[in-house]
């Protein structure tokens, strides 16, 4: 039963798999074509292993400033996320008192405003501390992620024993040193899970750099993308170029995380 059921399962997922994955390789490979193969098949294998889309890429634009403008960001925001994330699921769960269950309802609310209706807001408030067309300004926009962190992290946190805190505080232990002692060891597996997560949104985000970033050496890799796209014409290989490079860090970091991302979901679904 079990075999045949792997069976069925296989026939159903390949063929969606396999569409799914036609995008890609579209995107792919015309980056290593020339604009005239490209116009004539555009899903055919190219005939030559041609690479100067991707010098000319990166011949004209800032590939490897943009790289570490992103990578800046998204490392200390990401940092900014877990941590604050889940010291506000640590504060909220050991909470007694009205003061936490007033903070868990406001984060319940943040979490349901979308994010678009607040960018011209935000914008203000980070345009009065000069903050705009700033990469740390881009992290503090992105430390606001740190709400989705906290759902997670305290729905993993509940399933804690709640006798572990106990003993922690019994034997003397303050707050900051149970959570960092006792809490933060032992949601690790849902903390590399949001941090995966995460690190996809901020790294492909387009939106936020878009509104707060101006000059061009302050710019994301998602941006370069869109460098591509003029008012009138799109320079196709080049936009396809760009795609496959921003595309391609993360593609990685997923495949060698995937492991941890089921870990941490699993981990969670078993405990307590």
């Amino acid at each position: 039963m079990k075999k045949s059921r792997g069976v069925i399962l296989s026939v159903v997922m390949l063929p969606i798999a396999c569409v799914a994955a036609i995008p890609f390789y579209y995107i792919l490979v015309n980056t290593l074509k020339t604009q005239e193969q490209t116009a004539a098949n555009p899903l055919a294998l190219p005939t030559s292993f041609y690479l100067g889309n991707y010098v000319h890429v990166f011949q004209t634009l800032p590939i490897f400033q943009s790289f570490l403008n992103t990578l800046y960001v998204t490392v200390i925001s990401i940092a900014l996320m877990l941590l604050i994330g889940s010291m506000a699921a640590f504060g909220v769960l050991i909470g007694r008192g009205r003061l936490a269950t007033i903070i868990g309802v406001v984060l319940v609310i943040a979490f349901l405003v979308p994010g678009q209706a607040t960018l011209i807001p935000l914008y203000h408030m980070l345009a009065g501390v000069q903050l705009v067309d700033s990469l740390n300004g881009l992290i503090v926009m992105y430390a606001c992620g740190s709400i989705f962190c906290y759902f997670l992290i305290i729905g993993y946190m509940r399933s804690l024993p709640g006798e572990l805190f106990e003993a922690a505080r019994i034997d003397g232990a303050g707050p900051f040193r149970i959570y960092w002692s006792v809490a933060l060891p032992l949601i690790r597996p849902i903390l590399v899970t949001v941090g995966v997560f995460q690190t996809m949104w901020v790294w492909n985000d387009f939106i936020t750099p878009n509104v707060f970033i101006n000059s061009p050496d302050k710019q994301t890799l998602v941006l370069q993308v869109y460098s591509a796209v003029g008012q009138f014409t799109t320079d196709w290989p080049a936009f396809m170029t760009l795609s496959v490079i921003v595309l391609v860090p993360m593609v990685i970091f997923f495949l060698v995380a995937q492991r941890q991302i089921v870990s941490g979901l699993v981990s969670g679904s078993v405990k307590g």
